[in-house]
């Protein structure tokens, strides 16, 4: 027993060694290519989720044999349910229309963020969305996207009508505020992910230095649910800015009832 919480403190204690010296698996790889730590963490991240998403194409690509599951915890199994979980998540917030439509783009961001936070968990590795860099390039990406597609959906003229709300006499003043909201909601989601992660890898890794039996243990439980939350919270919210975005409102008639 005395053997295994050694071998366990030895696991839980190296994120901290690692950051507080400043060495991490990679540090090497970022030092010799010039490029960021981050970058490349996230570019692993990209290259193991496309990998895993061929294997899970092979998997399927027998139609009979896809229609019937597999038995007990498998790949396979993991990814569908997470497919579901998804996907259920997309159509109560959305609808079942814009669940179909946009699915792709939010289990790919909500794959991306979790992976990332995992990484933190890691001993030897930082998180990429420990990095302000890359939580604001997802919130900017965000950003870009749901005002892309309000705009496919509604047209210009369509799209900016969401920003001068249903009272025409008050359109100016709500218009300004809603542009100040709007370019608030990058950053915001940038620092909301941010801040969580970091204060959560700081966390894990002043408990691991002062107290480097079992109590770790539980904060790598709570820092396991912090980046599950993280990532929900970030694709749930761009659920609702999509949702917003691209939803039909008859400003007209609206207007008159005013």
């Amino acid at each position: 027993m005395k053997m295994l919480l050694g071998l366990l403190s030895l696991v839980f204690l190296l994120p901290s060694n690692a950051s507080a010296s400043g060495y991490t698996f990679l540090s090497h790889v970022a030092h010799d290519l010039h490029v960021p730590e981050h970058v490349i963490t996230f570019g692993v991240l990209a290259v193991l989720i496309t990998i895993f998403g061929f294997i899970y194409r092979l998997k399927v690509t027998n139609f009979d044999k896809s229609l019937v599951p597999d038995k007990g915890i498998t790949f396979r199994n993991i990814v569908e349910a997470f497919g579901e979980f998804m996907f259920n998540l997309a159509k109560s917030t959305m609808g079942e229309k814009e669940a179909h439509k946009y699915f792709p783009v939010l289990a790919m961001i909500f794959l991306f963020i979790f992976l990332s936070n995992l990484t933190g968990l890691v001993p030897g590795f930082l998180p990429p969305t420990d990095n302000i860099n890359t939580t604001l390039a997802l919130g900017i990406f965000v950003f870009i996207y749901y005002n892309y597609q309000g705009i496919r959906e509604m047209g210009i003229i369509g799209h900016l009508k969401h920003f001068a709300g249903p009272v025409w006499y008050l359109a100016p003043l709500v218009f300004v505020i809603e542009i100040i909201s709007h370019a608030v909601r990058p950053v915001s989601l940038a620092l909301r992910l941010r801040g969580n992660m970091f204060g959560d890898h700081l966390v894990l890794s002043i408990f691991s230095n002062l107290l480097p039996y079992i109590v770790p243990i539980v904060f790598m439980v709570l820092g396991l649910f912090v980046c599950f939350i993280q990532a929900f919270v970030f694709t749930l919210l761009t659920m609702v800015y999509i949702s917003l975005a691209t939803a039909h409102h008859d400003h007209d008639e609206a207007g008159a009832h005013h």
